[in-house]
């Protein structure tokens, strides 16, 4: 498995599988007691109709175990997503 660092990952473009652009990934939460990734923080695309997402303050908040793939863009399983 391929390692990307964190500081990477900010700023990256997250979509879901379905194409739709998601928003910019803003952070990433880390689970203390196990150092797993748990959630990506996004600041969401102006035109994202957020309201079926968990939110943090203007960010809305997906689970890591949604990612699909990393490169150029973030991409989530559109499914995992909604809360």
């Amino acid at each position: 498995m391929e390692k990307v660092s964190a500081q990477k990952l900010v700023d990256k473009m997250v979509m879901d599988s379905e194409g739709t652009e998601m928003g910019i990934l803003h952070n990433v939460v880390v689970d203390a007691g196990t150092g797993m990734l748990t959630e990506l923080v996004v600041k969401p695309a102006t035109e994202l109709d957020t309201r079926r997402f968990r939110k943090e303050g203007n960010h809305i908040i997906m689970p890591f175990d949604s990612v699909k793939a990393i490169g150029d863009v973030i991409v989530v399983d559109s499914k995992k997503i909604r809360a």
